[in-house]
């Protein structure tokens, strides 16, 4: 897990570094800035924006030592005659104390025609407040405009650090030096997509911190037992499929079988049982009488028109016609996993669906109260629940996903590995069904990738999960 923090979240760990060690914040900010120097190739010429807060202080010691190096340093204010406060005060005062001096301007686009060499933005960090106004939001402009090669000092001006959203416009970093760990805006698109290459410059920070928000990093690789029987990875039920809806069943069939289920049975409408056993001989297929039959360890049940959630009261998947209104009675079930898109989760949580990445966070963080899992499904899947305020973010995937099918075997993916961590379980586990349907949501979009980007035919994720997961266990083909 990366973790993505607020500028509050980042705030308080700065200060408890302070508070701990009794070390001065400029310390901090040296360690920022010698780091992010150490980032641009030498010899070429700096042109170094430094803003009126802390950001323009990192700018201002990133010139001075800069200038140490004997490298040729120009800095440009906001202000024809600038002042600093605080730290970046100080900075200022040093930078001075080398000879230095401050350029400035009214026209930015003009001024970024004569510069060469590298870029270096430092007019807002932790502390920006959007919109830009005046003369920040001309310069904003003028660069992202510019071809110039850009450096940002921990973010790129015209960010929200705590945002997943590019509210206006914003510098295109093409380097980002983010000081010591990543903000949600260097997580998630599309402010991600400023940042350019992004380089975290370890500064004095004391142990982990507690964020709100994850990014997923891929699945664990654990050991495989040697001595294994299918029963150990657990037996998927699958209520699926209905008459001119049978392909549903299909995929979502393939993807608990290429995730590893030890055993899968599709319990079909019986109308479309004989099309849908001629098309996955590898599961059982039995057609629906009404009852789950015995020995079932988990139960996905929805796709391919199946609205009815069977009495059921093992471990549940709850995907597409299933996801009926009620989400918080499901999320108050034990062992329960919704996979919504953003229009099922409005039919489950009665309001709107939600648009944008950082509406889609909201949303899932006040609908996650329980033990349930939510999936609320889209670019940047979500996964929250579990009786976790954290929310976890799957980075992977491309919009060749966005297919009929698609689902229906990111359904069967979870519902095997909900099977599997059924299995393995021996007395309280906390955390450990998120983090198994996490792990499947990173795959299904790990496997996408494999592929390339481009249109997909869903079924094409079964041979690109079995190879992408020999690769990660260390499996020659």
């Amino acid at each position: 897990m990366i973790p993505l923090l607020t500028a509050g979240e980042m705030r308080n760990l700065e200060d408890e570094a302070i508070a701990h060690w009794g070390v001065s914040s400029l310390v901090l900010q040296e360690h920022a800035a010698l780091g992010a120097l150490g980032l641009l190739p030498g010899g070429e010429p700096l042109e170094v924006l430094a803003g009126p807060g802390n950001n323009g202080g990192d700018a201002l010691a990133l010139a001075r030592l800069a200038r140490l190096q004997g490298r040729q340093v120009r800095v440009w204010a906001l202000q024809p005659e600038p002042s600093w406060q605080g730290d970046a005060g100080i900075q200022a005062r040093l930078w001075e104390g080398l000879g230095g001096r401050y350029s400035h301007t009214a026209r930015p686009r003009e001024a970024l025609a004569g510069f060469r060499g590298w870029v270096v933005d430092g007019l807002f960090g932790l502390g920006t407040r959007l919109p830009l106004r005046g003369l920040a939001a001309e310069w904003v402009a003028a660069l992202a405009a510019s071809p110039c090669r850009i450096l940002a000092l921990d973010l790129p001006s015209g960010l929200d650090p705590s945002s997943p959203e590019r509210p206006g416009p914003a510098v295109p970093a093409e380097r980002t030096a983010c000081f010591g760990h990543r903000k949600i805006c260097h997580g998630l698109r599309p402010a991600r997509d400023c940042c350019g290459e992004i380089t975290v410059i370890p500064i004095p920070l004391r142990g982990a911190p507690a964020a709100g928000l994850q990014l997923l990093e891929g699945p664990p690789s654990g050991p495989e037992r040697w001595d294994t029987h299918k029963q150990d990875f657990g037996h998927v039920g699958i209520r699926a499929g209905s008459l001119g809806m049978s392909g549903a069943a299909v995929m979502a069939a393939l993807g608990a079988l290429r995730m590893g289920a030890g055993l899968v049975t599709l319990l079909p409408d019986p109308e479309v049982r004989a099309e849908v056993a001629s098309q996955v001989p590898e599961a059982m297929v039995q057609p629906w009488s009404g009852q789950v039959p015995a020995g079932i360890d988990v139960l996905l049940a929805g796709p391919g028109g199946i609205s009815a959630v069977p009495a059921w009261e093992g471990p549940l998947v709850l995907d597409a016609s299933a996801l009926g209104d009620g989400g918080a009675r499901w999320m108050a079930r034990a062992d329960t996993v919704l996979t919504p898109h953003p229009g099922e989760f409005a039919r489950l949580f009665q309001g709107p669906a939600p648009r944008g990445t950082g509406e889609r966070l909201a949303r899932a963080a006040a609908a996650a109260a329980g033990p349930g899992i939510l999936v609320l499904k889209g670019a940047q899947s979500i996964i929250a629940g579990g009786d976790d305020p954290q929310l976890w973010v799957n980075p992977t995937g491309h919009p060749g996903l966005s297919a009929g099918g698609a689902g229906d075997f990111l359904a069967g993916m979870v519902a095997a590995k909900v099977a599997q961590w059924h299995k393995r379980r021996q007395g309280p586990d906390p955390g450990g069904l998120k983090r198994a349907v996490a792990e499947a949501v990173w795959l299904h979009g790990a496997a996408a990738d494999r592929l390339g980007r481009g249109p997909l035919m869903i079924r094409e994720l079964g041979p690109s999960l079995a190879a992408l997961l020999r690769e990660w266990h260390g499996v020659q083909n």
